[in-house]
C-alpha cells in the first residue's frame, strides 16, 4: 500500500508590527514643530516599515523583524525629535517669540555701530 508522505506542516505566519502608521504621522507632525530634523527619520522609518511586510511575503521572517525593529527605533527617534522641537516652539513663543528676537538682533547692531 502506497501512502504519501505527510505535508509538511506549514505554520502560519507571524503577525509582525510594521509601524507604518506611525512613521507617517510622526513624519507628518515633525514637519509642524520641528523641520527637518525630525522629519529625516521619520522618512528613514517609513522605508523600514514598508520593508516589513514584502519581507514576509518572501518568507523572510528573519529580515522581516528586523525592519520592524528598525521601524520602531527611527519612530522614536522621530518622536523624541518632534517633542524637543515641540518644547523649544512653546519656550521660543512664551519667551517673547520674533519680537524678543528682533530686539535682541537690533542690540546688537548697535554694539557693532559703537564698537566702529
Amino acid at each position: 500500500m502506497n501512502v504519501p508522505p505527510p505535508l509538511p506542516s506549514q505554520s502560519p505566519p507571524r503577525s509582525i508590527p510594521t509601524y507604518l502608521v506611525w512613521a507617517i504621522l510622526i513624519t507628518i507632525a515633525s514637519l509642524f514643530f520641528c523641520c527637518v530634523v525630525g522629519t529625516i527619520p521619520g522618512i528613514v522609518a517609513i522605508v523600514f516599515a514598508a520593508q516589513v511586510n514584502s519581507k514576509l511575503d518572501r518568507g523572510d521572517e528573519s529580515g522581516a523583524l528586523r525592519a520592524s525593529s528598525n521601524a520602531k527605533l527611527w519612530c522614536w527617534i522621530s518622536t523624541g525629535l518632534c517633542i524637543a522641537g515641540l518644547l523649544w516652539t512653546i519656550y521660543f513663543f512664551s519667551s517673547g517669540g520674533m519680537a524678543q528676537y528682533q530686539m535682541m538682533l537690533e542690540q546688537l547692531e548697535q554694539a557693532q555701530r559703537l564698537q566702529q
